[in-house]
């Protein structure tokens, strides 16, 4: 699929927006966003932009409204079928995660669809499941409008500091460069990743329970804070950074 969207993008600006608002709406679909790789396909159009074949703003803009239709479809089907899905049997399947997700509406509606619309599994299981709840549509849509005004940006990002990476003239420095850079953004994501855990702890069960057991998060979550603030604080001194943040700027400004 990510072959089909480079190929689209470089057709027009028009197709290439497109190509942006058809997988935010996906992603954010009810049920399907479970099957796509969202991740990845938000980061290889992030990628693009950064190198310069298309515009931030008008792909942000296109996200946001992919994401807003695809959560406010899914919330109309949550409330127009609610007693078939209820019946059905693939969420029967996955009752534990429609249980956990209901409760935290119930507790906390707006923060719940806020913070969902950045979790991978929840994305397009929320809305769905607040359509399900009749919750009313003045509790649903602040958070939500906030969410996808915030989510596109933010899933760009990795493909878009790729993107620019990639631009750095090429010569002795710049290919270590973009290996430091990626180093520096796995140990960012690993520190981020390891003080979520260390947060949830207690209240998910999955592959990495065993090995990452709160007293252990203790210090490793901490201590991955401090290697990733100190690797970032180091890269900044490294002679192609000054050009690094100059191509970045230029992104964010549009030219």
């Amino acid at each position: 699929m990510e072959v089909w969207l480079e190929h689209l993008i470089t057709q027009s600006l028009a197709w290439s927006l497109v190509a942006v608002m058809l997988v935010a709406f996906l992603e954010s679909l009810a049920l399907v966003g479970l099957l796509l790789p969202g991740t990845v396909l938000m980061a290889t159009l992030g990628a693009l932009i950064g190198s310069g074949q298309m515009g931030l703003y008008p792909a942000w803009g296109a996200g946001v409204i992919g994401c807003l239709l695809g959560d406010w479809i899914s919330y109309a089907i949550g409330w127009k079928f609610k007693g078939p899905l209820h019946r059905w049997s693939f969420l029967k399947k996955h009752k534990s995660m429609l249980s956990k997700t209901e409760h935290a509406l119930h507790q906390h509606s707006m923060f719940t669809i806020l913070v969902g619309r950045f979790v991978g599994p929840t994305r397009p299981l929320i809305p769905l499941v607040a359509g399900m709840l009749e919750l009313p549509v003045k509790k649903f849509l602040p958070p939500n409008i906030i969410g996808c005004l915030l989510w596109p940006p933010l899933y760009f990002m990795p493909g878009i500091l790729a993107g620019v990476a990639i631009d750095v003239p090429k010569d002795e420095q710049s290919g270590m460069f973009t290996w430091l850079l990626l180093v520096v953004a796995v140990v960012l994501w690993l520190a981020v990743w390891l003080c979520w855990r260390w947060k949830r702890a207690g209240k998910q069960n999955d592959w990495a329970t065993p090995l990452l057991p709160l007293s252990r998060l203790r210090w490793l979550a901490p201590l991955a804070l401090v290697i990733a603030a100190g690797s970032f604080i180091a890269i900044q001194f490294h002679p192609m950074m000054p050009l690094f943040r100059h191509l970045l700027w230029q992104v964010f400004i549009g030219a």
